[in-house]
Parts: structure tokens; C-alpha cells; sequence
């Protein structure tokens, strides 16, 4: 039952029900502030290789300090979780970290969801959310060895630059606006 003055229904902004390519029902919604046991949980669903090309190398867990950050939902940090019908857990979590007209972001899908289109959908709903936002570029860092992460962002751009640093891509991706 909603109080007064809420809305009755999910907000657009708050709750989405998506497609994609290959899974009807996907449903997006904002990650609660401080909601470390959701970030966790999509962790333990991807797999040693999932890791190494999202973290550049080994990272058997997160600490207590990098969850917390990683859960972090205010007005610079915008978190979006994905999930599919049947499943309860986490699919995949699409993070932007705003800094002025540009945002740094980063995107996981659990390892048995990948090549579904649920990485692309996070993508599009958080570059949306960014141009609603007034952001007009957003920025990677990602290993050398991740060209999904590299497709992901340059569906969403107007333009893509790629700059190698040591063994790691450095992306900025224009967005367009009114896209």
C-alpha cells in the first residue's frame, strides 16, 4: 500500500523491466546505499576469469573496504543491479562514479547470463541515466585483454577513444545527446 504522496506503481527511474537479446524479464533497479550482501552475491557468480578481466588480476574475494565502496549509492555514485525472472540472485551490476560532466564506470555479468544482453541493457539504461544527469562522457579503465567490456561501451558512444597504459585500455565514450 502506498503512503501518501508515493506513487503506486514502480518508478521508471527506481524499477525497469527490460528485454533482451535473449532474456524476457529483466528487471533493473538502483542498489540500495550500503546493500553489500547484493554486491557480494554477484560477486560469488563470477567465475577466476570473470575476476581477473573485471579486477586485472587475481581476486579470490573483495574486502570488506572494497564492498562498501562498491555498494556506495549517493549523489555522485549511481549502482544499477539486473535480474531475471526465476532467478533470486543477482545477473549483473552496472556502477557509474560521477565526476562533474563525466562518470567512470564498470559493469559485471554473472558468468552463466554473459553473451545474453544483459551487460548491453545495463549499458544502455546507465548511459541513459548519465545523459539524464547532464554527463557527457564516461570513462574505463579495463585490461588489455577484455574486448567485451571495450563493445559494451562503444554501442552506447558517439564516439569511442582508446588509449593503451602499460596492459590496460583507458576508454572514454562521448555520449550523445538526446540519444
Amino acid at each position: 500500500m502506498a503512503r501518501r504522496g508515493e506513487a503506486t506503481g514502480p518508478s521508471p527511474r527506481n524499477h525497469r523491466v527490460m528485454q533482451t537479446r535473449h532474456v524476457d524479464g529483466l528487471t533493473i533497479r538502483i542498489l540500495r546505499n550500503g546493500d553489500t550482501a547484493t554486491v557480494a552475491t554477484l560477486f560469488e557468480r563470477l567465475g577466476f576469469r570473470s575476476r581477473e578481466r573485471r579486477f586485472c588480476g587475481a581476486k579470490p574475494r573483495l574486502s570488506d573496504r572494497e564492498l562498501q565502496l562498491l555498494a556506495r549509492v549517493d549523489e555522485t555514485h549511481h549502482v544499477l543491479v539486473g535480474y531475471v525472472d526465476g532467478d533470486r540472485e543477482p545477473v549483473g551490476i552496472a556502477r557509474l562514479v560521477r565526476t562533474g560532466r563525466s562518470a567512470e564506470v564498470a559493469f559485471e555479468v554473472a558468468d552463466a547470463y554473459q553473451g545474453r544482453g544483459i551487460g548491453t541493457t545495463l549499458t544502455r539504461v546507465l548511459a541513459a541515466d548519465a545523459r539524464a544527469a547532464g554527463i557527457t562522457e564516461l570513462q574505463a579503465t579495463v585490461c588489455g585483454d577484455n574486448p567485451p567490456a571495450v563493445s559494451l561501451l562503444s554501442r552506447v558512444a558517439q564516439s569511442l577513444q582508446v588509449r593503451w597504459r602499460g596492459g590496460e585500455q583507458e576508454l572514454v565514450a562521448r555520449l550523445e545527446t538526446g540519444r
